[in-house]
């Protein structure tokens, strides 16, 4: 069985060990916030503990005060850094030079792509990218990015590696920002901030009209089967009318820069397109817990049922 390493312990990175450590996977994590690693036992305990599952499978994670440390042994590495390109290049640069020659190298950046990652990489074929979403023990899918110098045999190995996590891995084919599913959720964000700034109606009906129309569908019915099942040529018919309507700028909305600059930043200063108290923020994420653990069916041994 693969021996795993993490470089990054946020957000993701706990996570990532999370899954692995699940199934059996001996990991390695490291981070060079001191406070920020060692947090990583009792994070990941609280989440099996929340989830029903054994928390002796967080003796599997040992804590790495070095990135050398955390890698030399590794069979396959998790970059989880912050989305900082000169960061990530830099952390990759030391990968290569850390790790053995057969060891898989993964980023898990959620837009940049993986050939500029790996710019300073001499042997970039066993660079690949794996977009995990977050919370990355709960959703399933990772998207698995091909560059243009990544050896396919990396991108199979990779593949296998996520199946026998219980994880759902695509191929993506080709390496462009956001690669798929950021490309399609930030053009979903763009028109509903738009629509906002446009005054058609206010956020809370945007997402009001989401929540209770197609986007109750989408679990069962994904946008190329929903066109399918209309009929392409009514497809067409829509598309003739309202595509040109639609937003499609290529830089960020002016609304949305306004409220950046304001310190409107969402649930982590109390107010966004919303007004939050923690009690609020916290209900919201205890919803999305509890949602993603009812259609994900995780049972006590950690998998998918």
């Amino acid at each position: 069985m693969e021996h795993i390493a993490v470089i990054g312990a946020g957000l993701m990175g706990h996570g990532i060990a999370q899954v692995f450590a699940v199934h059996g996977h001996t990991v390695a994590i490291h981070d060079p916030v001191a406070e920020v690693l060692a947090q990583v036992p009792e994070r990941v305990r609280a989440n099996l503990s929340a989830l029903g599952l054994a928390e002796a499978a967080a003796d599997r994670i040992t804590l790495q005060s070095t990135l050398a440390g955390a890698v030399s042994a590794a069979d396959v590495v998790f970059e989880a850094a912050p989305e900082d390109l000169k960061l990530k290049q830099t952390i990759f640069f030391e990968l290569a030079a850390a790790t053995p020659p057969g060891c898989i190298l993964a980023s898990n950046t959620s837009v940049i792509p993986i050939a500029e990652i790996s710019a300073r990489v001499v042997d970039a074929r066993r660079v690949v990218g794996t977009h995990w979403w977050n919370p990355p023990y709960l959703i399933p899918l990772v998207e698995v990015v091909q560059a243009t110098r990544t050896e396919p045999a990396t991108v199979v190995r990779m593949m296998d590696l996520l199946k026998r996590a219980g994880k759902v891995p695509v191929h993506v084919k080709r390496d462009v920002p956001g690669f798929v599913g950021n490309r399609l959720q930030h053009a979903l964000w763009r028109e509903a901030i738009s629509i906002v700034a446009a005054g058609i109606c206010d956020a809370e009906t945007v997402d009001l009209v989401v929540k209770n129309s197609f986007g109750m569908r989408l679990p069962v019915l994904a946008p190329l089967e929903n066109a399918d099942l209309v009929g392409l040529d009514l497809t067409l018919a829509i598309h003739n009318t309202i595509l040109r309507h639609l937003e499609t700028s290529g830089e960020p909305s002016p609304l949305l820069q306004q409220y950046v600059e304001q310190q409107r930043l969402g649930m982590k200063s109390g107010r966004g397109f919303y007004d939050w108290t923690p009690e609020a923020a916290q209900q919201v994420r205890d919803r999305l817990t509890a949602h993603l653990r009812r259609v994900t069916e995780i049972g006590p041994a950690g998998e998918s049922k």
